[in-house]
């Protein structure tokens, strides 16, 4: 039995594989581009290794792509067939437990799975991140903190992950409102691991929510040696650059970077989807023409109305498809998600509440037709963290809610949701709230006609 950079055990036999081993943890903490090329070599050399195929399952479920369930169902076979042949560690049985769930419609089991893991490894930086990055999935963010804080002594000073963990701490904290706190957590992570995006995205989101776009994009432009290394995550970090820079009026620079970085390479990969519908979606909202450029992103979202992995991501493929004006395709992604919702299951769940109601706020937006979609994006609104993602991705939902809201005249609602959105940022009033703030005075000014 060996041991990993997570002080954690592993059925491998020689220096070799755990370097590799060791290498796809860093790299899969770093959100680097050498976590699959690591993984694969690994696998190579060490088949029976059932943890390994786990984490293939687990890495492409995470994708949110029909086509790689196929994937993750084989690497979970594969995993079990080798666990019949060379054993394993508790840790390595929970892994293939895990991916057995998630692969059941059970991310939920897959969460517990791994809190078993850190119940007796709690070092094992690597599961608490696996775990981190599901709940992420399923918009839980106090579980995310707990998860986090319940391993973090165990992360001392001489733990070779702590700065990861620290950077997972950082976006807990942040999404839970403590930002002072994330931002403190966030700093030590970046001293530990100069590599962690995810460390340095998590200030980013504090500066978002605390409206001080400045610092933000200070820290992303003198601290490229967090994110330039990543996978796609980079072009995620480049969106909250935009983001900062529309916060200070600066929507031609925003725009800019959607040309030269954010849509950079044209991938179908959902995360990048929603990087870039919802830039084009709020510049728009700010009266931004953006031209063609919803056109591709339509033709790729056209591909997945089908898909029904992940709520968040047909969501963001929806705005694509209403923003080109593709009927066809909206109405085939309203008729599956009827059909997902009236399944039994968690991510069923998700699709009758509140995807069924956000799906009909979207295109009833894209229509025109406001008081329809206020009423749709509200009843949506409770349940909408439930979908994923940050607070700052889910914003462009709470954006459309508070423009649908405005221009179909529903003032006193608009305007709760408005000083809802300004209590959760700490009542620090960014450009968006400002700006419709002074639209809802300057409506009541006007006299009914």
């Amino acid at each position: 039995m060996m041991f990993d950079i997570c002080q954690s055990p592993v059925t491998l036999s020689s220096t070799q594989a755990l370097d590799h081993w060791n290498g796809m943890i860093r790299a899969f903490l770093a959100h680097g581009t050498t976590t699959p090329t690591h993984l694969g070599a690994l696998l190579q050399s060490h088949p029976e290794f059932a943890m390994g195929h786990a984490a293939r399952g687990l890495f492409s479920l995470m994708l949110g792509r029909a086509e790689l369930i196929p994937v993750a169902r084989e690497a979970a076979k594969t995993a079990r067939a080798a666990l019949q042949i060379s054993g394993a560690s508790t840790r390595e049985i929970l892994w293939v437990d895990a991916l057995d769930h998630w692969l059941a419609g059970r991310p939920s089991g897959a969460i517990l799975a791994m809190e078993d893991v850190l119940s007796q490894y709690p070092t094992d930086t690597l599961s608490a991140k696996v775990s981190h990055a599901i709940r992420f999935v399923l918009g839980d963010a106090k579980g995310m903190r707990a998860s986090v804080e319940n391993v973090l002594d165990a992360h001392g000073a001489d733990h070779a992950c702590r700065g990861y963990l620290l950077g997972c701490h950082a976006f807990a904290l942040e999404e839970t409102g403590a930002y002072d706190h994330a931002e403190r957590a966030g700093r030590e992570g970046m001293l530990l691991a100069p590599d962690d995006a995810w460390g340095l995205h998590a200030i980013t989101h504090v500066y978002d929510m605390t409206a001080r776009p400045e610092l933000g994009i200070g820290l992303i432009e003198t601290h490229t040696a967090a994110w330039d290394h990543c996978n796609n995550f980079r072009y995620h970090v480049w969106w909250h650059k935009a983001l900062l820079h529309m916060d200070q009026g600066q929507l031609d620079v925003a725009l800019g970077l959607y040309d030269a970085q954010i849509r950079a390479d044209k991938t179908d990969d959902y995360r990048d989807i929603s990087n870039a519908t919802s830039l084009l979606m709020r510049l728009e909202l700010e009266g931004v023409d953006v031209g063609p450029r919803w056109e591709e992103l339509a033709d790729l979202a056209q591909n997945r109305t089908d898909d029904g992995c992940v709520v968040f991501a047909d969501l963001h493929y929806m705005l694509a498809l209403a923003g080109a004006q593709r009927p066809e395709a909206q109405d085939a992604m309203a008729r599956r998600f009827a059909r997902d919702a009236a399944k039994i299951g968690e991510m069923p769940a998700l699709y009758k509440d509140p995807g069924v109601a956000a799906l009909a706020g979207l295109n009833a937006f894209a229509e025109g037709r406001y008081d329809a979609a206020f009423g749709d994006l509200m009843s949506a609104r409770p349940a909408m963290q439930s979908i994923g993602g940050s607070h700052a991705q889910r914003d462009v939902f709470e954006r459309l809610t508070i423009d649908a809201g405005l221009r179909a005249g529903r003032y006193e609602q608009t305007e709760a949701v408005l000083r809802a959105r300004l209590a959760q940022r700490a009542g620090c009033e960014d450009r968006f709230t400002h700006t419709r703030l002074a639209s809802l005075h300057e409506a009541r000014r006007i006299p009914a006609q």
